[in-house]
């Protein structure tokens, strides 16, 4: 699965601060999971999903979806 917060983020014109402000994870932890540094739970991708009022499916990449 491939984490695609970074390529959402650039396609809406959203920086990592307000996505930080946004979803209320730090602007580090949102770059670490972008950047595949962290395999976020659920709970995290949801959060993120509501704060930048996306779908979760829109936020990664899984032939399984």
């Amino acid at each position: 699965m491939r984490i695609l917060i970074h390529e959402y983020l650039k396609k809406s014109q959203i920086s990592y601060r307000k996505a930080a402000i946004l979803t209320g994870i730090s602007k580090s932890t949102l770059f670490d999971i972008s950047s595949g540094k962290i395999d976020p739970k659920m709970r995290t991708m949801e959060k993120i999903a509501k704060g930048l009022n996306a779908k979760i499916s829109n936020l990664y990449e899984s032939p399984y979806k």
